[in-house]
Order: C-alpha cells, then sequence, then structure tokens
C-alpha cells in the first residue's frame, strides 16, 4: 500500500486500518445508546490518538464462541485487516465446557490466519463458583491460545473496572443487571484496552 508514513509512534498508511470486533453483548453495546458502546467509544479513542482506523462492530448479543466461530468467515471480508475477539461470558453463563470453547476460538484464529488478519484475543475470567478444575481451564485457554497462534493478548475484557478492587465502586459502573457496563464503565474499559489495539494496529500496518 502507498503513502505509508509514521505518525504517533506507530505506522500509519493513507487508508484507514479496518478492525473487526468480534464478539457479545459487551461489543455490540446493550442496553446503550448507539454513541455510548464500546466500539463508537474505542473508534473516538482511537482518532483522538492520531490512529487511522475504522472499527466494525461485529458483537452479537448474546452470542457464545460457537456463534463467533460460525461467522467468522464471512466477518472477515477482504477489506478487514485486523480483529478483536472478545467472546467466552455467555459460554460461562451457560456454563458450556471450556474444551468446547476453545474449540471454537481455535476456528476462529486459525481462520484469521489463513486469511492474513492480525488479532487481539481478549480474555475472560470464570467465576469460582464453577470449580478449580474450571476456571483453570477456562481462564487458562486465553493466554496458550494466543501464544500458539502469536496473536496479541489481553487478559480481560474488563481490566479497566477490575482496577478499582473495590466492588462498589465497581458497581457504579456498571448498568442495574450488574453484567453490562455503563456508558462511564465502558469509558474505562476503553482506556484500559485502548493501548493493545494501538499495538493491534501497528502490527497490522507491518504487515502491509
Amino acid at each position: 500500500m502507498s503513502g505509508l508514513f509514521v505518525c504517533c509512534g506507530f505506522a500509519a498508511t493513507a487508508e484507514p486500518v479496518v478492525i473487526a470486533a468480534l464478539g457479545d453483548s459487551l461489543t455490540q453495546g446493550y442496553g446503550l445508546v448507539q454513541k455510548d458502546g464500546f466500539v463508537p467509544q474505542l473508534q473516538r479513542w482511537l482518532h483522538a490518538q492520531g490512529a487511522d482506523v475504522t472499527l466494525i462492530n461485529a458483537g452479537v448479543s448474546g452470542d457464545t464462541t460457537a456463534g463467533g466461530a460460525a461467522r467468522v468467515e464471512w466477518t472477515l471480508t477482504p477489506d478487514v485487516d485486523g480483529m478483536i475477539v472478545a467472546l467466552g461470558g455467555n459460554d460461562l453463563l451457560r456454563g458450556i465446557d471450556p474444551a468446547v470453547s476453545r474449540a471454537n476460538l481455535e476456528k476462529i484464529l486459525s481462520v484469521a490466519e489463513a486469511s492474513d488478519v492480525s488479532v487481539l484475543l481478549v480474555g475472560m475470567q470464570a467465576p469460582g463458583n464453577y470449580g478449580v478444575a474450571y476456571k483453570q481451564s477456562f481462564d487458562g485457554m486465553y493466554p496458550a491460545l494466543a501464544q500458539k497462534y502469536n496473536v496479541l493478548y489481553a487478559s480481560s475484557f474488563f481490566d479497566g473496572l477490575e482496577a478499582e478492587g473495590d466492588p462498589n465502586t465497581v458497581a457504579q459502573y456498571m448498568q442495574p443487571d450488574g453484567i453490562h457496563p455503563n456508558a462511564a464503565g465502558v469509558a474505562r474499559i476503553v482506556e484500559a484496552l485502548g493501548p493493545s489495539v494501538l499495538d493491534l494496529v501497528d502490527r497490522t500496518t507491518k504487515q502491509e
């Protein structure tokens, strides 16, 4: 691609980098007006950092890793350069075997690899009530797969909220259902996850 130049510490191109955000309701922006959702807020954050990026909201409310695996091929159209994968929360809610979730994530990552699409894999942590073995298998599959497929890895979608520590403090950043972040919560999530997305942009442009 012509017109390559360097700006703000990462490579940028004459055409914007296109990144698809493959996820569930957290990505889709459940319960929020459109401008306050994860993808629009991340888009604005990236632009504020000087990144010429176009984000595609490929979040489907209620989606599992199986749903993501089923639609990844048609999500990765020829114009998509990179992909954020943030799936697994609904697998937890349904108590799906981590081995099944892992196989689905493997399919997603293998399709991205075959399509020469850079990936940022966002982890998720299981609650303790599923048992130690379940939690270890579920939590551990994300970093293991990131290493196996040599993709970027962020430990948790909720890092920006979990940094608060105090559950009572975190509650003010959540919607009444206690599952989905409100607009202020999304802003904190974007601030924490944004640098990893910039790394994805950087990796994407270096592959062109």
